[in-house]
């Protein structure tokens, strides 16, 4: 970590040069609204809320709603980190050119390579579970499906970046439509009161109540915590957002914001809405809004979620090939595989880049992921706690007179940051933190047997030069 970069304009001219000598940069064509439609898609509230909060009401019961909102208020510690340091390094890198610039290359790298992990999973195991929601009209593969669901975001994510945004937008009012109808329909057949909400009880083993210990909603916060992370999207994005100082921090907390409504209200009306403890517990969303209405309709909210899981697979798609673009702008592969991976297409994406999250992406719906899975959960938790971190040193140096959107709070909220994630961390099953300990380790050695003795040539991030103040 101690190995910091040089200033941002001594490393430029090394970076992913064109023809003309600059590094290549992307188009900026999207303002805070289509930013924030992309971002949102990529947070995906209805497949979170029908997928994720499943698993949440089995364990939790009438406690679920109450730990969301406690994890949505903690998300706001991580939202105050991305915006402020998404402001102040605007790059498609994401959060490794965030924490390379703060944290130092090593420390950067390895954010990249734990992003780069998430990136290439995350996309494929979101895609299988589109066969389980277009059930109701027709039996398919779950990986044909997902494999399908792949390709077809790919095509999308070569288009110009604009008309995703309208693409996704339209979804993503699906979405939300699908999500209004469960919260109508829950509040319309309450069963039991606001109290129910703060009651702590779980179905047990043989009809029994359970009580939800404190200790339980802790380790939920495990799962509501990532409930709306898709919010990190907005950084990813921030270089091709006009006006990025303003906008990225803008786009960040509205979808922060947005997402979380749109998820918490239903959960809410889900609560109170259950026949009993039992079907409560047991989660089958689309099960209780056909009980409230009728089959058509759930059919309608199964199709909805169906088209969100595409929406989410469109955004992360996009998102994920920005990534590698950035990664071979600032070289940090051997120059033949920099010099395909930031080639932009006649839409301005990075093509190649964005067939090598896809394609693979595809295939990998043919693997069993589930060990996959468990590593992608290490690491996310592992990245955040880099970010926070990164946060930490946002204020020293040359950073400290930098224009950008500033947290309030500072350095509450990152240390809080930093003290639940490493909670979260120690959480998780020995198996994936030695498989990510190991992925790392590799990492490492690449760092230290190519990149560090090339230094002057190679991992030279760099941030765009039209940023506006």
């Amino acid at each position: 970590m101690t190995d910091t970069l040089r200033p941002v304009e001594q490393a430029l001219p090394d970076a992913a040069p064109t023809a003309s000598g600059s590094p290549q940069k992307l188009k900026r064509s999207i303002g805070i609204v289509g930013g924030t439609l992309l971002t949102l898609s990529c947070v995906t509230p209805a497949s979170t809320l029908f997928v994720v909060v499943p698993d949440l009401f089995s364990s939790l019961g009438t406690a679920t709603a109450l730990t969301i909102a406690i994890g949505s208020l903690l998300c706001i510690a991580v939202a105050f980190c991305y915006s402020e340091l998404g402001t102040l390094i605007p790059s498609a890198g994401g959060e490794y050119a965030m924490v390379s610039t703060m944290a130092g290359r090593l420390a950067g790298w390895l954010v990249f390579v734990l992003s780069l992990l998430v990136v290439m999973i995350v996309p494929p195991v979101i895609a299988m579970g589109t066969a389980d929601y277009l059930a109701p009209i027709v039996h398919l593969n779950p990986s044909m499906a997902g494999a399908g669901v792949m390709l077809l975001a790919t095509l999308a994510g070569l288009l110009d970046l604009r008309a995703n945004a309208w693409i996704t937008g339209v979804f993503l009012v699906l979405e939300v439509i699908a999500a209004a109808v469960v919260a109508v329909l829950g509040f319309t057949h309450s069963r039991r009161g606001v109290d129910s909400l703060t009651s702590m009880q779980v179905a047990g083993s043989g009809g029994h109540t359970d009580t939800v210990t404190a200790m339980l909603v802790v380790s939920g916060l495990a799962i509501a915590l990532f409930i709306t992370q898709g919010f990190s999207t907005a950084v990813y994005l921030s270089e091709e957002l006009e006006n990025p100082r303003r906008n990225v921090a803008r786009t960040v907390l509205a979808t922060l914001a947005i997402s979380t409504v749109i998820i918490l209200v239903p959960v809410v009306a889900i609560t109170m809405g259950a026949s009993d403890l039992s079907t409560l517990t047991g989660g089958d969303i689309s099960g209780m809004v056909t009980a409230w209405s009728n089959s058509a309709v759930g059919t309608f909210v199964s199709l909805c979620v169906a088209l969100a899981i595409i929406n989410a697979g469109i955004v992360m798609v996009i998102q994920n090939s920005r990534v590698l673009f950035a990664s071979a702008r600032d070289k940090a592969w051997p120059e033949p595989v920099n010099q395909s991976l930031s080639r932009l297409g006649r839409f301005g994406s990075p093509w190649v880049a964005t067939l090598l999250v896809g394609v693979p992406g595809a295939l990998l719906c043919f693997v069993n992921l589930d060990t996959l899975y468990g590593v992608t959960g290490v690491s996310v938790t592992a990245m955040y706690l880099l970010v926070a971190v990164a946060a930490l040193l946002a204020r020293r140096g040359q950073h400290r007179h930098t224009p950008a959107w500033r947290m309030p709070l500072w350095p509450a909220m990152p240390v809080l940051l930093i003290a639940v994630l490493a909670y979260i961390l120690s959480q998780q099953e020995m198996t994936y933190l030695l498989w990510t300990g190991g992925i790392t380790a590799v990492a490492t050695l690449y760092w230290a047997f190519y990149l560090r003795p090339r230094r002057e040539t190679r991992w030279l991030v760099s941030i765009p030069e039209d940023v506006q103040a």
